[in-house]
């Protein structure tokens, strides 16, 4: 009767995977690029110039297309709560409820009353209404992500709460919502989240952007989006090694089992070393052809050489798989440092430009720019799945195990939906992906014929003053 129950786990988890990691990959886009869309209009309004209008109206496309997917996906997320881990709302629903709630009420509902007018009110209103819609739209994806955000830092770090026995069930009650929602990691997690949201859209930009002056586009607008992305995440980036750093040692202080598995450190000791590369064993529980700075852990997390480190033999029974970790961590670095190296080049490149040096971007950083399109979208799956991963066994910290929440519908069920979802997503992921390259290639024809009609306007008007003179 047991096995069945862990099969029946297994797959929830993957299913859930599969939800959450197609969901997160669009509002990590829509959360700052409504933004980098509230300052194409701020700068349009500023200057006057029109290249800021039609960089607006191209990426305000793109940011249609990726909130619908986004809430889509959202929905489907909400019925796993009821169908895979019934668990889950029945012992923390009296918390995860109203949160769930607050982020409709007071984020959905406003995206949604004004996205309309963002999106189909461009010559219908005035300039000021329109930019005041944009703003407000922008506005309500970050507070949407403040109570995600809030509901799974209080997962990973539960505070203001007390369990009481209702029946045969043991439930979490509120006790006080401000130390609910301002978990002690919440902050870090907010922090993070959004910048790499920022930087997520400031890749997406820029992709999309060279390549479509590699398609040769020749108006000014994919050149001025592509200089505004590269600018933000080169500013961007050190930000958030920086909010990451801190976000290590708050994780080190509240949930020392993900911290030792990040670093794949099996046993308490001082002198960590950080490891660049290993491959972790869980049986002999040691790594094999590591790669190591001397002291580099214990200088990072403690701040101190010798600094002692909590190693997973602390944690026997409740400790999350090394191997996921570690891995997921070092490609979010990996990625992350490639980020700034980009950024940093290019910014390099425009200051050539700028000093005469250079007259435009060179075609083979226009391809590293295309290369690195959906970099945000690696980094940031990563970072979740060492996020998520890292909190195993515990569903909530200290509180529900992953186990103890899981349905007992029939494998076949699970098995099932699964196999839609993942179908389903591959043909979304590809038509979303698929559709982006269409719109760019599709301005750059328009530009092109564009420029055909007026060549043949000119040709027409000299024709016709040719003969005047004849």
């Amino acid at each position: 009767m047991h096995e069945p129950l862990l099969d029946t786990l297994l797959l929830s988890r993957i299913q859930f995977a599969a939800n959450i990691s197609f969901h997160i990959l669009f509002p990590s886009i829509s959360i700052a690029l409504c933004w980098f869309l509230v300052y194409f209009k701020i700068r349009y309004k500023g200057e006057g110039d029109d290249v800021w209008m039609r960089a607006y109206r191209f990426w305000v496309k793109v940011f249609a297309l990726t909130f619908a997917l986004g809430v889509v996906s959202g929905i489907t997320m909400s019925f796993q709560f009821g169908t895979n881990w019934p668990g889950y709302m029945e012992t923390v629903g009296n918390i995860a409820g109203p949160l769930l709630g607050y982020e409709v009420l007071t984020a959905f509902f406003l995206e949604a009353t004004f996205l309309g007018i963002m999106l189909f009110g461009m010559n219908r209103v005035s300039n000021r209404i329109h930019t005041l819609a944009t703003l407000l739209v922008a506005f309500g994806t970050s507070v949407s992500a403040f109570w995600i955000i809030a509901l799974n830092s209080w997962m990973q770090t539960p505070t203001g709460f007390e369990m009481r026995q209702v029946g045969d069930t043991l439930k979490a009650f509120p006790v006080d919502w401000m130390q609910i929602i301002f978990n002690p990691s919440m902050p870090y997690r907010l922090a993070h989240m959004l910048v790499a949201s920022g930087l997520t859209s400031a890749f997406l930009i820029a992709g999309i952007s060279a390549y479509r002056i590699l398609k040769n586009d020749q108006k000014p607008a994919p050149r001025l989006a592509l200089k505004t992305a590269v600018i933000a995440a080169a500013i961007l980036i050190p930000i958030q090694i920086f909010l990451g750093d801190l976000h290590g040692l708050n994780s080190l202080h509240h949930q020392p089992a993900k911290i030792a598995a990040v670093e794949a450190i099996w046993k308490t000791e001082k002198n960590v070393p950080l490891v660049l590369f290993a491959l972790p064993n869980k049986k002999t529980q040691e790594n094999h052809f590591v790669i190591k700075v001397p002291h580099g852990a214990s200088l990072i997390l403690t701040h101190s050489l010798d600094g002692e480190i909590k190693g997973l033999n602390e944690f026997p029974d409740a400790h999350p798989p090394v191997t996921p970790v570690f891995f997921g961590f070092r490609i979010m670095l990996g990625v992350g440092s490639l980020m700034l190296l980009v950024s940093w080049l290019g910014c390099w490149q425009y200051f050539l430009i700028a000093r005469g040096r250079k007259a435009e971007m060179p075609v083979w950083m226009l391809k590293v720019f295309v290369g690195m399109t959906f970099s945000g979208w690696i980094a940031t799956l990563a970072g979740w799945y060492v996020t998520e991963i890292g909190r195993q066994p515990w569903l909530v910290t200290g509180v529900l195990k992953t186990v103890d929440a899981v349905t007992k519908v029939p494998l076949a069920n699970v098995g099932t939906s699964l196999t839609i979802y993942l179908s389903l997503y591959a043909v979304l992921l590809f038509a979303y992906i698929r559709t982006l390259f269409v719109m760019a290639n599709k301005s750059v024809l328009v530009d092109n014929v564009n420029e055909l009609n007026t060549l043949e306007e000119e040709l027409v008007q000299s024709g016709k003053k040719e003969d005047s003179i004849l």
